[in-house]
């Protein structure tokens, strides 16, 4: 979120530029920063240990639906 936050205030011109900034490649951090997309019900999950079997760093960062509810069907969440 940190990273989203120096984009959307201009600190971080681009996602080149920050990537540039933080010395990492530039697919990695717009990966990354496609986290910050994620529904609350889901960061929750994952904050408490409560992620589905088989969901990994590599499969959030492989795409997923925009929409919140999607996103849990997609990922097999159950809501709270």
């Amino acid at each position: 979120h940190e990273w989203r936050a120096m984009l959307e205030s201009g600190k971080a011109a681009s996602v080149a530029g920050l990537a540039r900034e933080l010395s990492l490649s530039r697919p990695y951090v717009t990966r990354i920063l496609s986290l910050t997309t994620l529904a609350p019900d889901i960061v929750n999950a994952l904050i408490n240990g409560e992620e589905p079997s088989g969901l990994s760093l590599d499969k959030l960062v492989s795409g997923f639906p925009a929409d919140w509810n999607e996103q849990k069907r997609f990922f097999n969440i159950k809501s709270a």
